[in-house]
């Protein structure tokens, strides 16, 4: 069998991304932790944080591209070509995503039997908005996730390495990116900019027996995949156009 190390980079990295990303969510969310009512200032530091470590696992482990979002491999599909990224990176984002989801369930076991309010179990899994509008909400997510894939591509782009940007800068620069789209655009939705980042955790909350858990919100479901995917194909577009 082929060992192809650039999916196998795509699922342990992004099994990283949701661990530590869902991990600081849960410190801040549940009874009992350490962490418990840090802010939004502490989750949105967590998923830059966690971003970084992804990226840098993945390229550690032969995944060259390090997406660990479905959302962005549809954006380099449309730049780039290789539509066969569709049907092996995007399988094995959401297989990581979901086992970093149980493994942020795991760890947290104790803290999940005692918290009693189960949206706070559901917010350790995937996002929710802050006012309920499934139309302004695919627009927010759309946005942020429009500004990810364009920021992200000037990173890599000629001109700014031009300017001589230290080689492996790469994984800094988008967790601080994530970090920046979390502190500004991310309070509506709570910025999943990453349909891997909610399907595969929403899923891990519908399988898992969850003591006193509610429903998987599937009406809201559909908002962070495809939101994120039209963001990203806006942006790719934009990007092959300006020639960026």
């Amino acid at each position: 069998m082929h060992f192809d190390a650039a999916v196998f980079g795509e699922f342990v990295g992004t099994m990283v991304l949701i661990l530590l990303g869902n991990g600081v969510v849960g410190g801040v969310l549940l009874t009992g932790s350490k962490a418990e009512n840090a802010g939004w200032i502490c989750i949105t530091t967590g998923w830059a944080l966690a971003v970084f470590c992804g990226i840098a696992t993945a390229l550690a482990l032969g995944d060259a591209d390090a997406h660990l979002n479905p959302a962005f491999t549809v954006a380099s599909v449309i730049m780039s070509g290789r539509p066969e990224r569709l049907y092996t990176y995007i399988p094995a984002q959401l297989l990581g995503a979901l086992l970093g989801a149980t493994l942020v369930w795991l760890f947290y076991l104790p803290h999940f039997a005692i918290t009693e309010d189960p949206g706070k179990k559901l917010a350790c899994f995937s996002t929710g908005p802050a006012i309920r509008g499934f139309v302004h909400n695919f627009f927010c997510e759309m946005t942020g996730t429009f500004v990810l894939v364009l920021v992200a591509s000037a990173f890599g782009s000629r001109s700014f390495a031009a300017n001589g940007v230290a080689p492996g800068l790469s994984p800094v620069l988008v967790g601080a990116l994530v970090w920046s789209i979390g502190l500004s655009l991310g309070a509506t939705t709570g910025y999943a900019i990453n349909p891997a980042r909610d399907l595969g955790p929403r899923i891990a909350h519908a399988l898992l027996p969850i003591a006193g858990k509610s429903d998987s919100d599937w009406s809201y479901g559909w908002v962070p995949v495809l939101g994120p995917v039209a963001g990203a194909a806006l942006a790719a577009v934009f990007v092959h156009v300006s020639g960026m």
